[in-house]
């Protein structure tokens, strides 16, 4: 299967229209913002560090290189970047062989929050995403702490309906 969405397509946010598109090279340092400008996110280590631009360029590039994944971006009528998100096709054995996809780093400027971007970007990758690559399963996962996206996502018609588990894999020193 591949996530060849039919890209850019202009949405109807709350304030002003935006445009959603594929993630180039060009728009690492604006991603790297976005994910530095998130307060769990940085938290982990996410920052806009000349330090770390390599590890995000490399991450970048495979995203790109992969068929089943898509780093989008969403920008204002200026150009800029606002938002960001990743979605993965995944071909899966139950439900009957269901596609599903998968959303994760979701972000938007926090200067943009409240603007309707998010509920935008989230409407289309439930309509237009999922009917394009035949998925009937549109799946996320959210830190517990943020009750804001929390409330969001239910509002959008998500249930939370499993319990998810993460285990970190330990870096062996000396790099991995």
């Amino acid at each position: 299967m591949i996530l060849a969405l039919n890209l850019p397509v202009s949405l109807s946010a709350r304030n002003s229209p935006v445009v959603v598109r594929r993630a180039t090279p060009r728009d690492l340092h604006a991603i790297m913002r976005l994910l530095a400008d998130d307060a769990i996110s940085a938290g982990r280590g996410d920052s806009n560090s000349p330090d770390d631009e390599r590890a995000y360029a490399d991450a970048l590039e495979r995203i790109i290189a992969e068929p089943n994944n898509e780093l989008i971006v969403v920008v204002d009528e200026n150009a800029a970047v606002v938002g960001t998100l990743q979605l993965t096709a995944i071909p899966g054995m139950a439900r009957r062989g269901s596609t599903r996809i998968l959303v994760e780093a979701v972000r938007v400027s926090s200067t943009e929050r409240s603007a309707g971007i998010g509920g935008a970007v989230m409407r289309w990758v439930m309509g237009e995403v999922a009917g394009q690559v035949g998925a009937s399963i549109v799946q996320l996962t959210s830190d517990a702490a943020r009750e804001d996206a929390h409330r969001f996502y239910t509002r959008l018609g998500f249930v939370d309906s499993h319990v998810g588990f993460k285990y970190n894999v330990p870096v062996p020193l000396g790099g991995a």
